[in-house]
């Protein structure tokens, strides 16, 4: 059985730890507002640049652009796996990488090569440990990403697809639900998808009203392009490319901290919960030294009296 003073040493360092995850709880949730402010501000930016792209398509009708182009049979699939720079944050970077990983699995089953392009520090480790393709990585902004960054990001990714290094572009990261919930989503970026240019269905989803205002359905607006359409739209689709990953980066960033502050609090109960156990323990033995004193005073009075 420990000691009373070993007891008490591992209080008081059980109870530094937990003023330490405080504190790191305060902060992440400090970040997280400010990564929530910056989504909500790039959001509809990102809407109004779908409307727009989508627009343009439609006026341009049948183009060939190199990021619109799909090959005929693709041969190398580039992963783009977003995670954060640091850990102490739960499942954060373990559940984009898994999901990386299960992606690549499923390229390989079908014989296609595997690239990796990582954001953050632990994809990259992680990817190099294992030994597999890394084609480029990006760290050092994973907890405030700038537009600059996911231009950096957007023209490497571009360039390698344009130059046929790589077929199709898979991007995995984190999207924000809520600082309890971060679920991982995979989606293809390059070829960037039809349903992105608008130029699939009808036109009408589930959510549209059931008839538009009368002055609209009878007198259709039109619009001018200067210069031609398909010029904007080989404009467009590279600010598309970097605007989705932008959003990515922001989502992971507001992911991160949530996730980070859950863990930190849930690191804080623990501790608490470990140092009601060990002062409970540290009393009992307290309580059985003075209880072994008291039964030595006890014999030695005995003694002393026969």
């Amino acid at each position: 059985m420990a000691s009373t003073q070993d007891l008490k040493r591992r209080v008081r360092s059980i109870s530094n730890t937990r003023k330490l995850t405080r504190a790191m709880e305060l902060v992440a949730s400090a970040r997280l507002r400010r990564a929530q402010q910056r989504i909500e501000a790039m959001r509809p930016y990102a809407d109004r640049m779908i409307e727009l792209m989508s627009g343009t398509a439609q006026a341009a009708g049948a183009v060939r652009l190199p990021l619109l182009e799909r090959r005929e049979t693709v041969g190398t699939v580039g992963i783009v796996a977003v995670t954060g720079d640091r850990g102490l944050a739960g499942a954060f970077n373990a559940q984009v990488l898994r999901r990386s990983f299960v992606v690549m699995r499923e390229a390989q089953a079908e014989g296609k090569e595997v690239k990796f392009f990582t954001v953050g520090r632990k994809a990259a480790s992680t990817v190099r440990f294992r030994r597999l393709p890394l084609a480029n990585s990006w760290t050092g902004f994973s907890d405030r990403p700038s537009y600059a960054d996911a231009q950096a990001i957007a023209h490497a990714i571009a360039d390698a697809y344009v130059n046929e290094e790589v077929d199709q572009v898979v991007l995995v990261y984190n999207a924000f639900v809520s600082p309890l919930v971060q679920r991982v989503t995979v989606t293809d970026l390059l070829p960037i998808p039809e349903e992105a240019l608008g130029t699939q269905g009808d036109g009408e989803g589930e959510g549209e009203p059931a008839a538009p205002p009368a002055h609209e359905s009878s007198h259709p607006m039109d619009f001018f392009f200067e210069p031609e359409p398909r010029n904007i739209l080989e404009r467009l689709l590279p600010v598309y490319v970097e605007t989705q990953l932008y959003r990515a980066l922001l989502e992971s960033a507001a992911s991160f901290f949530g996730a980070q502050m859950t863990a930190m609090r849930n690191a804080s109960k623990a501790a608490g919960e470990l140092i009601d156990t060990l002062t409970l323990a540290m009393n009992r033995a307290r309580q059985a030294e003075i209880t072994q004193e008291i039964l030595e005073v006890v014999a030695g009075a005995d003694a002393l009296t026969q």
